[in-house]
């Protein structure tokens, strides 16, 4: 009984060191083909502020002469604010916010079997930023001219008016006058015909 107890444990300790001796061998295929592991700000993020850099994390060290990033912003608009930098298996990118909305960094490395890995993290700026202060003072520019030549013709009709009341508001009343009048004139010599 002993023996076989043994042999058991003896059988078992040696599938679970094949086991482990061959374990890290899948993960060497694997390390060769580059991967993202993690950025900040993650894909998806919602963010009221803007950052000042992306940093993308990779399982591998990625090599500055074969990796590529870009960061494109709203209507297709350049957001990066320099050339990435690079330390161990991390990457960043200044970051230069525009508009608010939809930002998507692209990045394009190779592997060290040559295999060329692509992919992108999207993320969303929910509140403008400065470089939308100029196009948004640009509407009371051009609202400004407008309340000149509003203005302009105000005065003109204010001083019509008054001219109306002062000057020709009693060419009126006496116009009224002698219209009443020769409707009162015309029922008398109506009145008089009838009574010959």
């Amino acid at each position: 009984m002993g023996g076989r107890v043994a042999r058991t444990a003896r059988t078992w300790v040696v599938v679970l060191g094949v086991v482990a001796a061959f374990a890290p061998l899948p993960a060497a295929p694997a390390a060769a083909h580059n991967s993202l592991t993690g950025s900040d700000p993650r894909d998806g993020a919602r963010l009221a502020a803007a950052p000042e850099r992306i940093e993308l994390r990779f399982l591998a060290t990625p090599k500055e002469a074969t990796t590529e990033v870009t960061v494109t912003g709203p209507d297709n608009v350049a957001a990066a604010g320099g050339a990435p930098t690079f330390s161990g298996k991390r990457v960043t990118v200044p970051f230069r916010p525009g508009a608010a909305g939809l930002y998507i960094v692209t990045y394009r490395l190779a592997s060290d079997d040559g295999h060329p890995i692509k992919g992108e993290i999207r993320f969303t700026l929910t509140t403008g930023t400065p470089a939308e202060a100029p196009s948004a003072s640009a509407p009371p520019t051009s609202a400004a001219p407008a309340a000149p030549t509003s203005a302009a013709p105000s005065p003109t009709p204010a001083a019509a008016e008054a001219d109306d009341d002062g000057g020709t508001g009693w060419l009126w009343a006496a116009g009224a006058v002698v219209v009443l009048a020769a409707l009162g004139g015309g029922l008398l010599l109506r009145r008089r015909a009838a009574r010959r």
